[in-house]
């Protein structure tokens, strides 16, 4: 199992604070043989509110890590003109020598697409597409485009890149066809646990795999990552009850955010359809409380070291290479830089002075 650390929301800590906790936090993971720090796209909503653009976040995090892998999770790419996201990719690439990765998401949140209102419907499509040109992009082929007349005008991508490839993911909320759409295209998939259990997840990634023999690769290679909310202590029980208040308002936010894209016209995380009324504040305490007991029991990376290696075994075992473990949903940001050596210690092999990234992606 490899392990990688996630941001994705920043609860009420001010911006800068939040950028330090980054900062902090990756510099760790950097030094504790962590793989990746993973850094979202979130647009128009407090819930995740300083991280707009996951290029810029990494080429940030390029000049303060060494060694870890920085990637997009996710880039909602149809949100983006194509040619411009290997650009910025490149960029990046250029900054962390050869660090950069990207993990493509289509996108769910219909008002997000005030950026981009004509391909909402398409986006999927849209997503796969624009892949197959990044790829093409950064392998240094040409793409033709119409210029400011009309004129046809070969565009290329510059600055080169360090990587031959760009390491690509594709986001999947649980749709096992996103699964195999990544596994025909010899991609790497990231996936979390919500609207799925370990057991449905292990028949994706069985059908992830079976696709990637179907089209000609090595179905033993590919990267599945799993995002699973993590807080570790020595004490597992202090773990537990200093995560408990802000996993539920975490909760609470994105139970909110979700019913703001319902009442915009869209689907919810997932692609399922959410009424557009309010839940009663009643059900919807007793759902976060149920909601954070699944988690705690098997969901999730929260306790010691010690208690969450049996939930690491299960993950492997149902094919998972990779844990996400997102830090950030909602823990005071002074408690999260603590967490990132007891990761490491789940790692088994720190990275020694002038190692690179720790796997083969």
């Amino acid at each position: 199992m490899r392990f990688s650390v996630m941001f994705f929301a920043s609860g009420e800590a001010a911006p800068q604070e939040t950028c330090r906790t980054v900062l902090e936090a990756s510099r760790l993971a950097d030094a504790h043989g962590l793989d990746a720090v993973w850094t979202p796209e979130r647009h128009f909503d407090q819930f995740g509110s300083v991280f707009p653009n996951p290029a810029l976040t990494s080429a940030a995090l390029a000049t303060a890590t060494r060694h870890i892998q920085l990637r997009a999770g996710s880039l909602i790419s149809p949100l983006h003109h194509t040619v411009r996201i290997a650009e910025d990719w490149a960029v990046v690439d250029n900054w962390s020598s050869g660090r950069a990765a990207v993990s493509f998401g289509s996108g769910w949140n219909a008002n997000d697409f005030v950026l981009a209102p004509d391909v909402y419907a398409s986006r999927h499509q849209v997503m796969l597409e624009q892949i197959d040109t990044v790829r093409a992009l950064w392998r240094g082929e040409d793409v033709e485009l119409p210029n400011g007349t009309g004129q046809p005008f070969a565009a290329g991508l510059h600055p080169r890149p360090v990587q031959a490839e760009l390491p690509i993911w594709i986001t999947s909320s649980g749709n096992p066809r996103t699964f195999q759409d990544a596994g025909t295209r010899g991609l790497n998939v990231l996936t979390h646990l919500i609207g799925q259990d370990l057991d449905q997840l292990a028949e994706k990634v069985a059908g992830y795999r079976k696709a990637r023999a179907d089209a000609g690769f090595d179905p033993a290679t590919g990267t599945v990552s799993l995002m699973l909310h993590t807080h570790l202590d020595d004490d597992p029980d202090a773990a537990e009850a200093r995560s408990r208040a802000p996993f539920r308002d975490y909760l609470r936010s994105a139970v909110k955010l979700e019913l703001r894209a319902a009442q915009g016209g869209g689907t919810i995380s997932g692609g399922h359809v959410l009424p557009d009324d309010e839940i009663p504040e009643d059900l919807l305490e007793e759902l976060l409380d149920a909601t954070y007991e699944r988690y705690l029991r098997g969901g999730s990376l929260i306790g010691s070291p010690d208690t969450v290696r049996s939930t690491v075994e299960r993950v492997a075992a149902a094919g998972v290479d990779d844990i996400a473990c997102l830090v950030d949903f909602g823990v005071p940001g002074e408690r999260i830089p603590p967490v990132i050596p007891l990761i490491g210690t789940l790692v088994g092999n720190r990275r020694t002075e002038g190692e690179g990234v720790g796997s083969e992606h």
